[in-house]
């Protein structure tokens, strides 16, 4: 059964495709480093970030920062490797992530060792449980997960892959089978932790494919697509599905993935997308989060309302192409959020 909705729905309207009075809004990485209320939890908490996410008090503080700015929705905080560290590759952050020992050969593979997510990530459920509680469900709780051929690529690199990913693709071209085989585990452990955390209340979920823009098109249809599909076939349409490939602008192919939602790369027509893809398909995006990092605040007002007229209201989350940069001004983020708000204002007179 679908968690009880929250009072305020408009991203979950919106995710079903329906014609809402305002689009709604929020921002990939919303929760997290550009908000100087963020950076002051972080330092006066004196945990590493790894530590930081296994604190429910302190995720469900900060996952609910943002409200105060006025989205539409919450994102839990969290990162997209955390299911990695109960498998035997627990990443650190100094500053970016880190594992000491990389999956590199086929032997490597089968080291990893299965586990409960119930009992390992017990603090994602109860960090779930706070938010809920605190926010009085007024808003939705996004969930979501690093998708199966992200987590593998940083497996394999032992950190982030960067532009190139150069281990992660020669691994996929010498050790095919063990590249499936990793991927099949990640698909299956990726689901059991999505699932954990619709049961725990979340109301939509969004699949990561950070890791998308370094596979060709061959390689995404073979090493990313079918295990993407496999993850949403796991979890059912309980909740509503986002699915996020990095650079990827072709709909189609993320529809084939079984979300309900595309989140579209800057690259993408979202018009042409809103046009051409049924009414039941919704689509999320699609500012250039370049725009958003350098400015000025007017071109942010022209980009956020020439994304919200292409959207035309319906089946529209109006999102980032990708999420916030480092370095993002606070101000930047909250003169989108507001231009979001005018846009409505303005539309309504």
């Amino acid at each position: 059964m679908p968690n009880p909705a929250p009072e305020h729905d408009l991203l979950l309207r919106a995710a079903r495709g329906e014609h809402t009075p305002r689009t709604p809004v929020w921002l990939m990485r919303q929760a997290g480093r550009y908000d100087p209320e963020y950076q002051r939890i972080r330092s006066a908490s004196g945990l590493e970030l790894e530590d930081l996410f296994c604190r429910p008090d302190y995720a469900a503080e900060i996952t609910i920062l943002p409200l105060r700015l006025g989205v539409d929705a919450l994102i839990l905080y969290q990162d997209i490797l955390t299911p990695l560290g109960p498998l035997g590759a627990p990443f650190v952050f100094r500053p970016g992530p880190l594992l000491e020992t990389p999956v590199r050969t086929p032997a490597d593979v089968k080291q990893l060792e299965p586990y409960e997510v119930s009992e390992e990530l017990w603090f994602v459920p109860d960090s779930i449980h706070r938010v809920l509680d605190e926010t009085g469900r007024r808003v939705p709780l996004i969930g979501f997960a690093g998708a199966p051929w992200t987590l593998a690529a940083f497996l394999i690199e032992g950190q982030s892959p960067g532009a190139t990913g150069a281990q992660a693709r020669s691994f996929l071209q010498d050790h095919p089978e063990a590249a499936h085989e990793l991927l099949g585990r990640l698909s299956d452990l990726t689901a059991a932790y999505l699932r954990m955390q619709i049961d725990a209340g979340v109301h939509i979920v969004q699949l990561f494919e950070s890791c998308a823009d370094l596979l060709t098109d061959e390689q995404y249809e073979t090493f990313a697509l079918p295990y993407q599909q496999r993850v949403f076939d796991r979890i059912g349409d309980a909740v509503p599905r986002i699915i996020f490939a990095k650079a990827i602008s072709n709909p189609d192919l993320l529809r084939r993935s079984g979300a309900e939602v595309l989140s579209l790369s800057e690259q993408a027509d979202l018009a042409a997308a809103r046009r051409d893809l049924p009414p039941s398909i919704a689509v999320q995006g699609n500012v250039d989060n370049q725009l958003l990092l350098n400015g000025p605040p007017e071109a942010i007002d022209r980009a956020v309302f020439q994304c919200l007229e292409a959207g035309g209201g319906q089946g529209h989350i109006l999102n980032l192409g990708h999420g916030i940069l480092k370095g993002t001004p606070f101000e930047h983020v909250v003169r989108f959020i507001n231009a979001a708000r005018q846009h409505a204002e303005s539309a309504a007179r």
